[in-house]
């Protein structure tokens, strides 16, 4: 909603001025007076009132003041509201006297140019204002960067240490074997030059007692290596700092080369936003490894490349003659999952793979395709399915889960149920066109192949069967089939989830049910 009162502060509702009341903008936009700003400023952070957005900050002095704000005021204050009838009965102002009107002329030219100038120069202050709050942002980042990198070093500090104690027990354990080693074989050696009965007792005893000190000796070693603390403290240290040296290794090679600027005219934070956006890329670019036609690290699910998909930086895209739609990739429970195509804006600094070449690493043996169900303003569950390989309806409802064709799953409701509470339940959805049962055309051309019949609950398969106006609706039975003929037209089995299924058979009204969203499980 729009200011009506753009001279005021929206947080204490006073009026803007130069002294601790002067407008500054935050990094989100949103601009508040500077008292109300270091008074919102709690353990170096700050909380837009607007927005909610979060912000590094210490001072209010380190957001930029907006110029643009202040002109605006100085340009409201310097308005004065004239009744009509004394604005048309008030005489025009005639040139001073002594000026010619060419001269006159001049003169407004360069006040309009000197006005022009002013303008232009509040609009770049701003600018330079809101930069300087970046690199604030920029320069708290790197102290928090380096704390970290700090704390990595103490930790490997404290890793050596328990070390360095591990292998001075091993050294002084290594020393009393060698001892122990050395008595024994002396002993060998004494018993080889016995002659008489008092010198086979007396070397005996001598045995016993060496044969007990080296046992408690092995039974020492055992007890003490490895230290458990040591090792594990070594190995988890020694990962985690490889894992940060090769991501600064791989982000330094991405911005070594130069950043290209396009248009020289543009403002100071759309350059800034310029080159962030290429490094991004670049950076992107060379920790995954990944081309337009290479999705190979993208299975694999390197660490770098498993944070970026869990923070919503990764997906496909296809372009087709009206524009471009995305999906996302997301990472749960160990399993990597492709959503369906949408006409949405691409995230920022996203990197972008073809949906062609990522839906091409599905195992067509294995192919698994998941239903999202939710109702009552809530996801319930989700149904994964495994599809019968090689069929065209199998194939239709990959199309339609992954919305390669612009039809998709997502968004539809559960039609009806049938037989509730009897053995022929099962529940009925697919209804991509108009959700209310009456459409649902294929999206192949021809869906005949050979299917199989199938008693079990969890099966999936087609009621319109492969020629029908509605192949595209499906039907998910909830039990076993008791008796009777087997379900026709089967092409995927419910592997996780018939749980779901059965509750949502439950609810009151089936047509609340939504399948809230959808897609495939890529192989790992």
């Amino acid at each position: 909603m729009m200011d009506n009162n753009p001279e005021e502060c929206s947080v204490c509702f006073n009026n803007y001025d130069a002294n601790q009341l002067r407008p500054r903008t935050l990094p989100c936009g949103h601009t508040f007076c500077s008292q109300c700003i270091d008074n919102g400023i709690k353990n170096g952070q700050l909380t837009c009132p607007s927005c909610r957005a979060q912000h590094a900050a210490t001072a209010a002095t380190q957001f930029p003041i907006n110029y643009g704000m202040e002109a605006l005021i100085r340009k409201l204050k310097g308005i004065e509201v004239v009744p009509e009838k004394t604005l048309l009965a008030k005489p025009i102002k005639a040139p001073v006297r002594g000026i010619s009107k060419k001269l006159h002329s001049l003169v407004e030219e360069q006040k309009s140019t000197i006005s022009s100038l002013i303008t232009s120069c509040e609009e770049v202050l701003s600018q330079l204002g809101e930069y300087r709050g970046q690199l604030g942002d920029w320069k708290t980042h790197h102290l928090q960067l380096q704390d970290r990198l700090y704390a990595l070093v103490e930790q490997n500090k404290s890793a050596m240490k328990l070390l360095e104690l591990e292998d001075t027990s091993v050294v002084d354990m290594t020393t009393q074997g060698e001892e122990g080693k050395t008595q024994l074989q002396v002993m060998v050696g004494n018993l080889d030059t016995v002659n008489t009965a008092q010198e086979v007792f007396m070397t005996i005893n001598e045995v016993d007692q060496c044969n007990m000190e080296v046992e408690n000796w092995l039974r020492k070693c055992q007890e003490l290596f490895p230290d458990v603390k040591t090792v594990h403290t070594s190995v988890k240290v020694q990962e985690t700092t490889r894992e940060a040296l090769e991501m600064t290794t791989t982000e330094t090679g991405a911005t070594a080369d130069p950043v290209h600027l396009g248009d020289s005219a543009s403002s100071i934070m759309n350059k800034v936003q310029e080159i962030t956006g290429q490094i991004h890329q670049k950076q992107l670019t060379v920790i995954m490894g990944l081309t337009l036609s290479k999705v190979e690290d993208l299975r694999r699910m390197r660490e770098p490349v498993k944070r970026l998909v869990e923070a919503g930086r990764v997906v496909a895209v296809q372009k087709d003659q009206d524009g471009r739609r995305s999906a996302r990739l997301t990472l749960q429970d160990g399993q990597l999952y492709l959503h369906p195509l949408l006409r949405q804006p691409t995230p920022a600094y996203a990197h972008t793979l073809q949906e062609s070449e990522v839906v091409g690493v599905l195992e067509p043996s294995c192919t698994l395709a998941f239903l999202d169900l939710g109702w009552a303003g809530s996801t319930r569950g989700r149904v994964t399915i495994r599809l019968t390989p090689d069929t065209p309806l199998a194939r239709q409802f990959v199309l339609l889960c992954t919305g390669q064709r612009d039809h998709t799953y997502r968004n539809t409701k559960l039609l009806r149920v049938w037989g509730k509470g009897r053995p022929w339940e099962c529940v009925v959805g697919g209804d991509y066109e108009s959700n209310d049962g009456k459409g649902g055309a294929p999206l192949l051309p021809d869906l005949q192949g050979q299917y199989r019949g199938s008693v079990r609950a969890g099966a999936v398969w087609a009621w319109w069967g492969p020629g029908g106006p509605r192949s595209a609706q499906f039907i998910i039975t909830t039990r076993d089939l008791q008796d009777g003929f087997p379900w026709p037209n089967v092409f995927g089995d419910v592997v996780s989830g018939l749980d779901v299924v059965r509750a949502a058979v439950n609810h009151s009204d089936i047509t609340e049910v939504t399948v809230v969203d959808c897609g495939v499980v890529l192989p790992l």
